[in-house]
């Protein structure tokens, strides 16, 4: 890094353990509150008439989910690496979407939620996503998941069993694309 005010304060952070423990665990903690406090899975309280999430048990079990991820360096390791990459991926999609903004005039340019369009770029978002996790989680060889699975497809693409997995994903996905919704009725009430 160079020899800067702001780099010397990028490295004094690394040497601090920031980026090894302290954002990983905000970055746990969040999510696994979040997920807890959305789905009530720890149970509600009454107060009033109103139901709210046990937040204390929400937040104690996020706290304590929160260190023990960052107590294996692995699991840090994975998360610094495939969090760097989603971030890419971000970068990317939001990049794209300037680009196609430039490009076509407002009106033609409407992903309405259920359309095909927005459905096609989720999907190929999510698929980046599985990918990039994929690459992340290292094997025993120390290869990873994603070489680990190419590989096995380039050596065994002519075998029986792997163009039957192939042949049964395609027909799954022309099924689901012949028996998809379609058109939706306009509701009554403008919405």
């Amino acid at each position: 890094m160079a020899e800067t005010v702001m780099g010397n304060v990028v490295a004094f952070l690394d040497k601090v353990g920031v980026y090894d423990v302290i954002l990983p665990f905000l970055l746990v903690f969040t999510i696994v509150y979040a997920i807890l406090d959305k789905t009530r899975v720890l149970g509600f309280e009454k107060v009033g008439g109103e139901t709210y999430p046990r937040r204390n048990l929400n937040s104690m079990v996020a706290f304590v989910m929160g260190f023990l991820v960052v107590a294996s360096s692995q699991l840090v390791a994975l998360i610094n690496e495939a969090m760097a990459n989603v971030v890419v991926l971000m970068l990317l999609s939001v990049s794209y979407l300037m680009l196609v903004g430039v490009l076509y005039k407002q009106a033609d340019l409407e992903l309405k939620q259920g359309s095909t369009e927005l459905y096609v770029f989720l999907f190929i978002n999510f698929i980046g996503v599985v990918l990039i996790f994929l690459h992340a989680v290292p094997t025993e060889n120390g290869s990873n998941w994603l070489t680990e699975i190419l590989d096995f497809l380039a050596l065994n693409w002519q075998r029986d069993y792997v163009g039957a997995v192939i042949l049964i994903a395609a027909v799954v996905l022309f099924m689901r694309w012949i028996v998809g919704p379609g058109p939706q009725p306009a509701r009554e009430g403008g919405k």
